[in-house]
């Protein structure tokens, strides 16, 4: 598996009446992924576990935040854990093509921007960097990327849960 996900989810406590597009888009999409329903999310937390190195030492957590206007416009991610990545920067935002504006299309599922994410970690685009200098480093040097990488993980990631 790619991946492990834990998903926390804010409420507002609102009825299921009073559930707008997004609440409930977003609520199909996490039914689709643990057959149950959350109450009305907001804001989803998520801890990405890489199986790759130089990922794989630690876990990283990110934030997905859905506009109002989800389906109709992407969701906004960040690393609130600190990752040396070319395509994510020091406040942790992510060049993810798939949550551009030019290229969201309402019919994405939560769970394809999350697969998309994970592929963008494992796989690197320096064509594409928010971090030039590490961008080069992969590029130019990828076997000292991967031990600054791995240091850097080891230093700042949290912890893997035991399985």
């Amino acid at each position: 598996m790619l991946a492990e996900l834990l998903v926390a989810m804010e409420t507002r406590g609102k009825s299921l009446s009073g559930r707008n597009t997004t609440d409930c888009r977003v609520m199909m999409d996490f039914h689709r992924r643990t057959g149950d329903f959350p109450p009305k999310p907001t804001l989803s937390s998520r801890l990405v576990f890489q199986d790759c190195p130089p990922y794989d030492k630690g876990a990283f957590r990110i934030e997905i935040i859905f506009p109002a206007e989800y389906p109709f416009k992407p969701p906004k991610i960040s690393f609130k854990t600190k990752i040396y990545h070319p395509n994510i920067d020091e406040k942790g935002q992510v060049c993810l093509p798939i949550i551009s504006v030019e290229n969201w299309k309402p019919a994405t599922r939560t769970l394809q921007v999350i697969q998309c994410l994970i592929a963008l970690v494992n796989t690197p685009q320096p064509e594409h960097p928010l971090r030039t200098d590490l961008a080069e480093e992969y590029t130019k040097d990828r076997a000292k990327f991967m031990k600054n990488a791995e240091e850097f993980t080891k230093k700042h990631s949290e912890k893997r849960p035991v399985d």
